[in-house]
């Protein structure tokens, strides 16, 4: 860094600062309390099982009335996850084994096979925003140019993948009962073929005790509404979290991966109670630029540092206009819905 540049940013406002600047500063908040990593994971995962007997319980009586409580497991099931999700980042426990061996065991309930995950999702952040590497790890953006270029079938095809039913219904069923069987991505490589089938035997094994116990019906009947709940739920805020219109893209000469790690993730602000069932992951763009950062010490972050709370903040309202935004406008740098690509042609 020059002199001039080094000056500019020591004397730039905070807000204003290069997200390489900010690395420093966060880094001092990357190391893990193992007392709370272990509560967080009781306090999740206790509730997680007592809302499944619940749920099994009132469905002695009626599968509708156990169906709200499924609903709530959903959420639990979705802050399980979310650990998961930390110790692929090693942001859970110091100790690598330790990450790894509660990530492979908290994939064998969210049904998600935790070396194949943790491999597209390190693909995901060391290239997310890059134009010129989409692919992996992320939902299929346009561009306004590619979709122009392309003909009917092919219009008609992204429009039917990036339709809310296919996106939040079809896409979950998809992805957690048939994708997550195969390490699609990476079938030539041994490690992730045992990841993959060794979380497919242990489900077998877990799932057959509990259907053998309460039936084959009753297990079905739990299952698949917390699980498909959960997976909705989570692409739901995967979606939000890079798909808002002044989200980050830019071509592989001009991308930089802390700008679009801090920019091109959104700062989702969430009710109390929705913020902590989604374990603070809607401070995304903290996340995305240092994610050795534990989720239980986002917060903390924000209160020392509230001028990163105001970068490309999403409230719960404004998220649901981001499911109209399907294609990115290079020219205005922003995501823009069809009929302003329409606009934008006919201009």
């Amino acid at each position: 860094m020059s002199a001039l540049r080094q000056s500019q940013s020591e004397t730039a406002p905070e807000s204003e600062k290069p997200a390489r600047d900010w690395l420093r500063v966060l880094s001092k908040y990357r190391e893990p309390i193992l007392w709370r990593s272990y509560y967080e994971i009781a306090i999740t995962a206790v509730p997680f099982v007592m809302l499944w007997i619940v749920s099994y319980q009132a469905y002695t009586v009626s599968f509708w009335l156990s169906l709200p409580v499924s609903v709530i497991a959903a959420f639990f099931l979705v802050r399980l996850f979310l650990i998961q999700h930390d110790c692929g980042h090693m942001a859970f426990f110091r100790d690598k084994r330790a990450n790894d061996w509660v990530g492979r065991i908290i994939g064998v309930v969210t049904v998600t096979p935790y070396e194949v995950w943790k491999k597209n999702h390190a693909i995901h952040h060391g290239a997310s925003g890059n134009l010129d590497q989409r692919g992996t790890g992320d939902l299929m953006t346009l561009t306004v140019r590619e979709y122009q270029e392309r003909d009917l079938w092919g219009r008609l095809a992204y429009r039917a993948y990036r339709h809310p039913v296919t996106l939040f219904v079809i896409g979950p069923i998809y992805v957690y009962i048939f994708e997550n069987r195969l390490p699609f991505g990476h079938m030539k490589e041994l490690r992730y073929w045992i990841s993959a089938m060794g979380t497919n035997v242990s489900m077998l094994v877990v799932g057959g005790a509990i259907a053998w116990y309460i039936g084959v019906v009753a297990f079905l009947a739990i299952f698949l509404p917390v699980t498909l709940g959960a997976a909705a739920l989570g692409i739901w805020l995967f979606y939000v979290q890079h798909q808002f219109e002044e989200t980050h893209w830019d071509s592989q000469e001009d991308w930089q991966v802390h700008e679009a790690a801090l920019h091109g993730s959104s700062h989702y602000v969430l009710p109390q109670p929705l913020k902590w069932l989604t374990a603070n992951i809607g401070i995304h763009h903290v996340h995305h630029l240092y994610s050795r950062i534990p989720f239980y010490r986002l917060t903390e972050v924000l209160d020392d540092h509230p001028e990163l709370g105001e970068i490309s903040r999403l409230t719960l309202r404004e998220s649901l206009t981001c499911v109209k935004l399907q294609l990115w406008d290079e020219s205005r740098r922003r995501l823009v819905s069809y009929a302003e690509a329409r606009q934008a042609m006919a201009s």
